[in-house]
């Protein structure tokens, strides 16, 4: 590939050596406005139908969205009649205030007011190009030509609400954008929003939103927050302005470069659920409030049930969230890696063992139960996993607590199997696995009718005697045998012996409870050290206590004789 020196040009950020933004935190939300209905549809291969977009706008309204861009409604008769449809069916809240899109073109904007009629919260959005190279190449016109175009916008929007009001009392607000502002001399996008905000009599009773668009990203974030910051000292030291962003992820930066305009003084955000919108899309909101939360920063949206929100705009925009949406991605809160399924299992562990108010697990830095997802998922093993991870998915799915020794060796044969399989291997899988390596697992020998007694000692300080005495079949045979030993696993030892069964030694038990009530049973994992020093692992499930030990002795011993 050619190195692209001479072809395109650098962008040349503002001069801005005391910025003041990088010491700044976000503590508050800013004012969120939804321009799902607007800026995502026109984006969308196949626009969105009436139904579509009521249910769209019923989930905005339901997730917290006070602002809410409807549409264009000069732009087209479909827009115009759904914009018709939320105002006289009354799909509107009270407290939840729409706004609508227009060039700063006379037509247009009477064509808007007009579509408005019968509304009580509007936001008259209107806009103009004022980049350079807009400038130049679209309008062929001079900066005076430009803001004409503004002001003259201005004054008939203006002009339209003073009528308006005084026939309806309906609320107007007023939003003016110099589009493609990140391409415009910082000091011209200041004297245009100047001369907007004298022609609409802007006060600090009635300030005007001067939404500040990133129309096409093409900068760094932190060039974009200098540049926020830069028109925030001229445009808000009145207070006759509410500076709002309109980020683009053209650099695929969106969420940074709104993450810094706002700790730079933006006060709004115009944005998307999940980065819908023209080109690689607009800022992605559900992104952007999620991060806050994580920061213990109340966004005053409600996310909670983000796979009903996920289903909703797969729906009506027939495009699918990426797997890897940092908070509603199928795959976000899953672990591959060996490592990190460790750590996550460890945190998890920690939390419940340490009741700690903090949400402190690696790898998640948000608790998937916040927005309704599930724990379930949180670890999937394949060919990457460790033995962290399949030991998790037992202990989740099953309530098996595998043993830290055992979980060695197990993770090997999950391993394996992932290998040959070649693919992720769900939790079903897994026990499935486990179920035919250790409880289901068929060898020499097998253990056939028993009894365990004990005899107390005949003296103080003397040891309890505990007896085996029962059937073991050894290759398809019956064979009767008995033998005395401290315990029942000892003694269960000592009657193998007298079959020629010797050289093994037990290392370690441990067993719980996998059920309760009346049909409770037992797990017991058994690791024995086997004649040539290697160490093997058995499992017995019973429930008796007693027999669930002698189950994993025999099943420890058939795995060690495999391929025998």
């Amino acid at each position: 590939m050619h190195q692209p020196v001479k072809k395109y040009l650098p962008f040349m950020g503002v001069k801005l050596p005391d910025r003041q933004w990088p010491n700044k935190k976000i503590t508050a939300p800013p004012i969120w406005c939804s321009v799902d209905l607007r800026d995502g549809n026109q984006a969308l291969v196949t626009p969105m139908q009436l139904e579509e977009k009521l249910l769209l706008f019923k989930t905005l309204v339901d997730i917290g969205f006070k602002e809410i861009e409807v549409g264009f409604p000069s732009a087209s008769e479909t827009e115009y009649e759904i914009l018709r449809t939320l105002i006289e069916k009354n799909y509107i809240p009270d407290d939840v205030t729409i706004q609508v899109l227009v060039q700063a073109r006379p037509k247009l904007i009477k064509k808007t007011f007009e579509a408005v009629q019968g509304a009580k919260n509007v936001i008259i959005h209107f806009y103009n190009s004022t980049s350079a190279l807009q400038r130049k190449i679209v309008f062929n016109k001079g900066k005076d030509g430009i803001t004409a175009i503004a002001v003259e916008g201005a004054k008939l929007i203006k002009q339209l609400t003073e009528e308006e009001v005084a026939k309806s009392g309906m609320h107007i607000r007023y939003e003016y954008s110099p589009e493609s502002f990140t391409g415009t001399e910082m000091d011209y996008a200041i004297e245009i929003c100047d001369a907007v905000l004298d022609a609409l009599g802007a006060t600090k009773e009635n300030p005007v939103i001067l939404n500040l668009p990133s129309t096409v990203e093409m900068s760094t974030p932190n060039t974009y927050a200098d540049q926020i910051e830069y028109c925030c000292r001229a445009l808000k030291k009145d207070g006759r302005s509410i500076i709002s962003i309109h980020p683009h992820n053209d650099r695929g930066t969106g969420v940074a470069a709104t993450e810094l305009a706002i700790m730079a003084g933006a006060d709004r955000v115009e944005g998307t659920l999940f980065g819908n919108g023209e080109r690689t899309g607009n800022v992605d909101i559900v992104n952007v409030a999620l991060n806050m939360y994580t920061h213990n920063v109340d966004p005053k949206l409600d996310f909670s049930h983000i796979n009903h929100i996920k289903d909703v705009c797969e729906q009506v925009t027939k495009m699918p969230i990426d797997d890897r949406h940092p908070y509603a991605g199928k795959l976000v809160f899953t672990a591959f890696s060996g490592s990190h399924q460790d750590a996550v299992r460890k945190g998890l562990a920690y939390m419940a063992d340490t009741n700690t108010p903090y949400w402190e697990v690696p790898y998640l830095p948000i608790n998937p139960a916040d927005i309704n997802r599930e724990y379930e998922p949180v670890i999937r093993i394949n060919s990457q996993s460790g033995k962290g991870g399949a030991a998790f998915v037992m202990e989740q799915t099953v309530g098996y607590r595998l043993p830290k020794a055992m979980q060695v060796e197990f993770g090997k044969v999950v391993k394996d199997a992932a290998d040959n399989y070649g693919d992720e291997l769900s939790s079903t899988k897994i026990v499935s696995i486990f179920n035919k390596e250790y409880v289901d697992y068929k060898g020499i020998y097998a253990l056939k009718k028993h009894k365990i007694s004990e005899e107390q000692p005949d003296h103080e300080g003397g040891e309890a005697r505990t007896t085996f005495e029962g059937n073991v079949e050894v290759r398809g045979k019956d064979t009767y045998i008995t033998g005395h030993g401290n315990g029942p696993i000892d003694a269960f030892f000592n009657a193998l012996q007298t079959i020629g069964v010797k050289g093994y030694e037990f290392i370690d038990y441990h067993e719980h409870a996998i059920s309760q009530g009346s049909n409770s049973k037992a797990i017991a994992y058994i690791e024995l050290k086997r004649p040539d020093g290697e160490h093997v692992f058995g499992v017995g499930i019973n429930p008796n206590i007693n027999t669930t030990s002698l189950l994993g002795v025999v099943n420890a011993m058939n795995r060690s004789l495999k391929n025998a």
